[in-house]
């Protein structure tokens, strides 16, 4: 085994071990929504479920220079986001979205995606995702870096409703994974597919 002791390696160096070794990640879409009513679209694969009671998920954002992206920044002050999960369907337009753009400019608009209204929340969400998850945020937690300037914002949303797209759950709401066709992250610019399935039963 090859040993290395992470304090001695540096942020990049970190990062290329950790993307390279955690994976595949799930990426969530993140729409917000700007005070001037800008919506706002990034994808984040730092990113997971938290609990089942209440339904709470985490979104790791982090910043440049230890200032908050617009995500992390919309979502605090309007305490509302939205998450989709990135499927084979709209991948393209997905990777457009983390397009670095001005605050008065919509990735949305750029990615070619379409908008549909909120039901729960003020925050729009994205027709084109097959799972879409309404959140209301429960904590926003500064996180690494220093005191003066964290390094990221993990995100904690409550989910307060779920749109799925009839093609992938059943009358009981069981997800079926080979319609849904998630798309992971692993390092560098590749991603995966859903791969081949197989069971393993866990101990009683």
């Amino acid at each position: 085994m090859i040993r290395i002791d992470a304090e001695n390696l540096s942020e990049r160096e970190n990062y290329k071990l950790l993307t390279g070794t955690v994976i595949p990640r799930p990426i969530a879409l993140v729409t917000t929504l700007s005070e001037d009513g800008v919506l706002n679209a990034a994808p984040f694969s730092y990113f997971n479920i938290v609990t089942a009671d209440p339904p709470l998920i985490s979104v790791s954002v982090q910043r440049k220079r230890g200032i908050r992206k617009d995500t992390s920044r919309h979502a605090i002050a309007r305490g509302e986001f939205v998450v989709h999960i990135a499927d084979e369907s709209y991948v393209e337009k997905l990777n457009a979205t983390a397009a670095s753009l001005p605050p008065e400019e919509s990735e949305v608009a750029l990615a070619g995606l379409t908008a549909v209204p909120g039901e729960r929340i003020s925050v729009p969400g994205i027709a084109e995702a097959r799972v879409r998850l309404e959140c209301v945020l429960e904590q926003a937690i500064p996180l690494g870096g220093t005191a003066e300037a964290p390094a990221a914002d993990l995100l904690i949303g409550r989910v307060v409703r779920y749109h799925l797209h009839e093609s992938i759950a059943d009358e009981r709401n069981h997800i079926d994974a080979a319609a849904l066709q998630p798309v992971s992250r692993l390092a560098g610019a590749s991603y995966a597919k859903l791969g081949e399935l197989f069971e393993v039963e866990r101990p009683s």
